[in-house]
């Protein structure tokens, strides 16, 4: 039988305290070699949510074993890792945020378990694409994308184009296949007086298109040069000067409203759900929120024109620490949610699982969601984040974005801006 302790919303925050004080029971828990301790912080609702209490279901039925389960916040998790990481009170499991600076780290320090045999056992490395496996990977310094392997992620995200698709038929406009095509399309709206993109620069969006924008004129060498130092970013070449101009030049013709310096990422998407702007580039997590929220016209969605490679990387993965106590039963569960019936549940509920059979998903707009991604990673295009490199990045990127949107740098004076930024960020890493 399962013992789940499920706390949410304002009771978490209350009880956080109380659970990183070392009261919450879960260290003599992990003692006992039939008990799974479990922590992730999905919602109830949430499409994980709902796959991983089914996967619960199935492992405590096969192995005996029972789960006790605690919810946590994200932030929460990310403060105080390294020191729960390293005591007792440390789970058998968590689901845990990739990337240098949070699962690479807490690698680096020898608070997670290195997994290689448990691939080798299960197969795993044969459900994930190479673009997959990169954030799964951490070297001796924690810089992911060689060494072992300290988690395993179950779900992915990626950045695509979302469009209202009444507005397109009004118009009598099709779904773009080339840049010219787009900027077509971009332009028969700005002609009647409509602005295309639904964009912010004070957050994220803006960001994922400049980055989209170099990567329809990167290959995969580029990508490893900028999320993972193999060699010297040029920011005045080729990849970031297109980038950079189309985005001044996008934002002069219309197509980019110079109001989006003072938006948000929500402003942006809520803008797209009230049918303002018809198109709207951002992420696979919106999606979800589109299907339930958007009821005044449908929307559909495609990978941006010209480009093999896009924003995206797997999801938040499962990672054991050194100090859990019962491993082997670890390694069942994440099995267990790799399975086709629990990925399934992933897609069919709003999320873009990374091993389902598509044959599986039943929800047509989910179908769709999960094809654009499959084509991705069939291709190795899922090509990280533009804020990964640093972690001041991001609002390093969005600031500057601002300054071009707002004309108080020009484009060759962001770049060399941005370059600096990015360069000084990443000798504090690898020196």
């Amino acid at each position: 039988m399962k013992h789940s302790k499920k706390i949410t919303g304002a009771a978490l925050l209350a009880a956080s305290a109380l659970v990183l004080s070392g009261c919450s029971g879960s260290g003599g828990d992990a003692a006992d070699d039939n008990v799974l301790t479990l922590w992730h912080f999905e919602s109830e609702t949430s499409a994980m949510g709902i796959a991983w209490d089914e996967a619960i279901k199935v492992f405590e039925e096969e192995t005996g074993a029972t789960v006790e389960f605690e919810a946590k916040a994200f932030e929460q998790i990310r403060s105080t890792a390294s020191q729960v990481l390293n005591s007792d009170e440390a789970p058998d499991i968590l689901e845990y945020n990739k990337g240098n600076a949070t699962a690479g780290l807490l690698a680096s320090q020898g608070l997670l378990a290195p997994l290689d045999d448990a691939y080798d056992e299960y197969g795993w490395a044969d459900k994930l694409a190479p673009s997959l496996q990169t954030t799964a990977q951490y070297d001796e310094s924690g810089i992911m994308g060689s060494g072992s392997f300290y988690g395993v992620p179950n779900y992915g995200e990626f950045v695509e184009v979302y469009y209202n698709v009444d507005m397109f038929t009004e118009a009598g406009l099709e779904i773009p296949t080339t840049m010219a095509e787009f900027e077509t399309v971009m332009q028969a709206f700005a002609d009647e007086g409509v602005t295309p993109l639904a964009e912010s620069a004070a957050e994220y969006p803006l960001g994922q298109l400049w980055y989209q924008l170099a990567l329809s004129q990167a290959d995969r060498d580029w990508v490893d040069s900028y999320q993972l130092y193999t060699d010297t970013v040029d920011f005045e070449g080729p990849e970031i000067s297109y980038a950079t101009e189309t985005v001044k030049d996008w934002t002069d013709k219309g197509y980019i409203s110079a109001d989006s310096t003072g938006l948000k990422a929500e402003d942006a998407g809520t803008s797209f759900i009230n049918g303002t702007y018809p198109i709207f580039f951002s992420g696979s997590w919106w999606h979800n929120r589109f299907t339930t929220e958007v009821t005044d016209f449908e929307f559909g969605t495609f990978l941006f024109p010209e480009s093999e490679m896009a924003p995206g990387s797997a999801g938040n993965m499962w990672v054991i620490p050194e100090r859990a106590a019962n491993k082997e039963l670890a390694e069942q569960f994440i099995d267990i949610t790799m399975r086709p019936e629990i990925q399934a549940l992933i897609g069919n509920n709003g999320g873009v699982p990374v091993a389902a059979d598509p044959a599986d998903i039943t929800d047509e707009k989910s179908a769709e969601l999960i094809a654009n991604f499959n084509t991705l990673t069939e291709r190795d295009g899922l090509a990280f984040y533009p804020d990964w490199p640093t972690a001041t990045f991001y609002d390093e990127l969005n600031a500057g974005l601002q300054e071009l949107l707002n004309g108080t740098l020009s484009p060759a004076e962001v770049q060399q801006q941005l370059g600096e930024n990015y360069q000084s960020g990443v000798d504090d890493i690898v020196g």
